[in-house]
């Protein structure tokens, strides 16, 4: 199908994005179309913008974390202390009373 039997295309306009590594992005928008702030660069996926002097730095990566890691953050050393002393407490006594820990 050729534009004739489509319709015309809607006016447009074209938009220049920067990236953090000196990328020069051109997308096409509908004249009417609200153009947004920034765009994820097709190169290399990191944030752009319309400032080219001034392009979104890179987004840091947080190191993945244990479940432990959490807990700590959490508690502390003293609360840990506790709780597994507490912990401990209540197994000698289901041993001594006899019940079946699995």
């Amino acid at each position: 199908m050729g534009e004739a039997e489509r319709g015309e295309a809607a006016p447009r306009q074209q938009v220049i994005y920067f990236c953090a590594h000196d990328h020069r992005s051109a997308i096409t928008f509908a004249v009417e179309a609200k153009v947004p702030e920034t765009w994820d660069c097709p190169r290399c996926g990191l944030p752009a913008s319309l400032d080219a002097e001034n392009p979104p730095p890179a987004p840091k990566n947080e190191p993945y974390k244990t479940h432990l890691a959490y807990v700590k953050e959490r508690r502390s050393d003293e609360e840990a202390e506790d709780i597994l002393a507490e912990a401990l407490q209540l197994l000698r006594s289901r041993r001594k009373a006899g019940d079946i820990i699995f």
